[in-house]
């Protein structure tokens, strides 16, 4: 929700952001609880998969609430279905893996699906639906923010990926970052993150002031020097707190800026 604030803020878009922000609340409690109902055992996640593994049922629970709330509030952007299906089949493509069933066995298989339909997800709710509601005409400004917000959490959700990668193996789920080898996931990350750098410094040029720009550079930074600890160290609150919360860092900051 702060991230979809930080978008209308930052590109000054009217819509009906009252209900959007309550449609983006119930739909990450809906697929974050249907992700964690499907997840089994994992490795690097001891504190984490075993809470989940005594409150399936909670999930669940969790999963029919948001669905609920997601479908009522996503009523207010019926003439834009087809863009809010976009989001609804990228967010099922990222869980459907889990799935034991067939015809979802095949999905994992695909190569690079994980990791990309994840960061996609953020991106697409978060930067590219707001844009869409305020029916706006398309900038470079919103090209390049689009570029700048899905490379960052690109980024960060590789190193998800690199410390999940064996639990995935074992389930047969394949990405990207299970095919590669450590020089080949750090080279993925760094160009992740160059190109990250550089569509947010091209926001300067497309109008937005140096101070936000450097704001939106800070946790492309932080997560470049989190890669080799985070590489070797697998906390739940590193991962659920610090990283997890380094997609919304600047967001609170820019917060407190006029434009």
């Amino acid at each position: 929700m702060l991230m979809v604030h930080q978008t209308n803020h930052l590109l000054r878009l009217q819509y009906r952001t009252v209900p959007y922000f309550f449609f983006v609340f119930f739909s990450t409690i809906c697929s974050y609880n249907f992700h964690w109902y499907l997840t089994g055992t994992a490795e690097n996640e001891k504190t984490r998969v075993q809470w989940t593994q005594n409150h399936k049922q909670l999930h669940f629970a969790l999963f029919l609430f948001g669905l609920a709330g997601s479908a009522i509030f996503g009523l207010y952007f019926i003439k834009h279905w087809f863009w809010m299906g976009g989001a609804v089949l990228l967010t099922f493509l990222y869980s459907a893996p889990k799935i034991e069933r067939p015809p979802f066995h095949f999905l994992r298989k695909i190569a690079v699906g994980k990791t990309i339909f994840l960061a996609f997800v953020w991106m697409y709710v978060t930067t590219f639906l707001p844009i869409i509601f305020s029916e706006r005409s398309w900038q470079t400004q919103h090209v390049l923010f689009c570029i700048s917000r899905f490379f960052l959490v690109y980024s960060i959700c590789i190193i998800f990926d690199y410390r999940d990668r064996q639990s995935d193996k074992l389930q047969g789920i394949r990405s990207l970052i299970t095919y590669l080898d450590e020089k080949g996931v750090a080279i993925v990350f760094y160009v992740s993150l160059f190109i990250f750098a550089g569509s947010t410094v091209a926001l300067y040029y497309a109008g937005l002031s140096m101070t936000v720009v450097v704001l939106l550079l800070l946790p492309g930074f932080i997560t470049m020097a989190l890669y080799n600890y985070a590489r070797k160290h697998f906390s739940d609150y590193l991962y659920y707190v610090v990283l997890d919360g380094l997609m919304m860092l600047s967001a609170i900051f820019t917060s407190f800026i006029s434009i």
